[in-house]
């Protein structure tokens, strides 16, 4: 669109595709830009010595987005990754100089494939070679993990929002040894519960939706693999990820699930208006690009309004009736 305000390239590097609503995002950005600059001023009255220590306050704030410059402390802190870290042997750098040659390949084969549609990667500034490193050193610590595909997506992703290496080592060390279940593990059994977790909760709460997508014959992992895998990086807007992310970090992985319903519910038309597989998994591919989607703001409060009663415990039994 040739007369936007807005650039082709968003402020984390990313290149708009073709088929980026302008006109949508203009009219979301007018409102969230205002936002942003309240919630700044709230965050740094109520937190202006960066101690973030677990509350009622602290839950709602972070609901409400973690203010940019304030991302990457709030992050190590409420997730536990600074304590971690303080608390660890391990030695980074040293580990840096200890790789494995077959699990290098596979790293260096996917890096090429880590958003090449952003110009940070892509114009070869230093990111791809800091990406190496976090993913080669947490597959040489993590021998129950090593390296999976997805993690270049989520380390990727950190990287762009932290700007350090370091700090996304240790996020994306906390995210999946603390805070996701067993997604990564060669059996991926963390993964394949949640399918089923995913059905149930589908079925008890859009029962015709789930009588549709059974018809249709699409299996949930066909479907949102890549919600989970990617933890939603590569998968919606990049702005709707990172405040998901907030509240990942904060309130554990209950919140991918939460995140699912609410994007099936919100698309519940589209989808009972597909009549085959290849229609159906259009919309689910397409999903980031609905306008309640765009609007992270909103989305947000779609996400625990629309699945208010999965609480940890609620999808913590559901995991444990569904334990591969």
């Amino acid at each position: 669109m040739a007369d936007s305000i807005y650039s082709k390239v968003d402020e984390y590097g990313f290149q708009r595709g073709e088929d980026f609503d302008y006109r949508v995002y203009g009219i979301f950005m007018s409102e969230y830009i205002r936002t942003l600059t309240r919630r700044a001023q709230r965050w740094n009255v109520v937190f202006k010595d960066n101690k973030f220590k677990r509350s009622g306050i602290l839950k709602r704030f972070i609901r409400k987005g973690i203010p940019a410059d304030l991302r990457t402390i709030c992050w190590m802190t409420v997730s536990g990754a600074e304590r971690l870290k303080n608390e660890s042997q391990l030695n980074y750098q040293l580990l840096k100089l200890k790789y494995s040659h077959q699990v290098i390949e596979v790293i260096q084969i996917d890096l090429p494939r880590t958003f090449p549609d952003n110009i940070y990667f892509a114009n070869n500034e230093g990111y791809s070679d800091m990406l190496y490193n976090i993913l080669s050193v947490f597959a040489h610590q993590n021998s129950e993990v090593g390296y999976c595909q997805g993690l270049n997506y989520i380390a990727g992703l950190l990287l762009l929002a932290t700007k350090h290496e370091m700090v996304t080592f240790w996020l994306l060390k906390t995210l999946v040894e603390e805070i996701l279940p067993k997604y990564y593990i060669r059996t991926m059994t963390g993964l394949l519960t949640d399918f089923d977790v995913l059905n149930e909760i589908v079925q008890k709460y859009e029962p015709q939706i789930h009588r549709h997508i059974q018809n249709i014959g699409m299996p949930w992992a066909m479907g949102t693999t890549k919600w989970f895998i990617c933890i939603y990086a590569d998968v919606l807007p990049t702005e709707t990820v990172l405040r998901v992310w907030d509240c990942l970090f904060y309130e554990g992985s209950k919140i991918l699930l939460r995140v699912a319903l609410a994007l099936i519910r919100i698309h519940k038309e589209a989808i009972l208006q597909t009549s085959d597989l290849s229609e159906l998994m259009s919309v689910f591919k397409n999903m980031k690009n609905h306008p309640r989607v765009i609007d992270c703001h909103g989305f947000i409060r779609d996400i625990f309004n629309l699945s208010s009663k999965l609480s940890s415990n609620r999808i913590e039994k559901l995991r444990l009736k569904h334990q591969k």
